[in-house]
């Protein structure tokens, strides 16, 4: 990521998490402040013991320390690129919340998802527990169509009881289309659409798996 002039809203939400005004933000490949605030909210509010992403990066790090604050909670990160992975570590490590957050290498790979191809992360780092909070900010949408489609697919089943999905880019055709096709596929998922910068997506989980 390329260091950036941080825009207002977001250099206000790091004062309330207490981070400064100091952190590598891209507005290319960030997610936009509305949406940081977003789940910022929701996770000190609703303080989920398991937080999990798919890509990393300045979420990674208001969300380790929401975690922090929380006094619980700890964010496991998929991301396919070394260069971002490593470069949120650094982020991580260097605001003290290396220990409520964990990057994982998780490549591309292929993956067979409801009788379509796709290249998607490899789970074998991510340990097996209920999710409360699952962020979807990637893979980028130029790699394929749909392709953020099978987060669900690939990790339903470990959505805890009354846990939350939180999809970014919402207003894109491509996403809205993914989350009718959730919709279909998990009925028991009630969504809400907010209609912020970049569109957001929440799916809430009412049942138990």
């Amino acid at each position: 990521m390329a260091d950036a002039a941080l825009p207002p809203a977001l250099v206000a939400l790091l004062g309330r998490l207490g981070l400064g005004g100091d952190l590598a933000y891209d507005p290319w490949w960030s997610a936009a402040p509305d949406f940081l605030g977003l789940i910022v909210e929701h996770a000190l509010a609703a303080r989920p013991e398991t937080i999990v992403e798919c890509s990393s990066g300045t979420t990674t790090v208001l969300l380790a320390r929401c975690c922090a604050r929380n006094g619980r909670g700890r964010v496991w990160s998929l991301e396919n690129g070394p260069e971002f992975a490593a470069r949120t570590r650094a982020e991580l490590a260097r605001h003290g919340l290396a220990e409520r957050a964990e990057v994982i290498d998780a490549p591309l790979i292929a993956q067979t998802v409801d009788g379509c191809e796709f290249q998607w992360y490899d789970l074998a780092g991510l340990p097996e527990r209920p999710i409360d909070m699952l962020v979807i900010d990637g893979p980028p949408g130029f790699i394929q169509r749909h392709s953020r489609y099978p987060a669900l697919p690939r990790l339903y089943h470990r959505l805890a009881a009354g846990g939350t999905v939180w999809l970014d880019d919402a207003a894109r055709p491509d996403e809205r289309e993914i989350v009718a096709r959730w919709q279909a596929a998990f009925p028991d998922l009630a969504v809400e659409f907010i209609a912020n910068e970049r569109g957001c997506a929440v799916l809430h989980r009412e049942t138990r798996p």
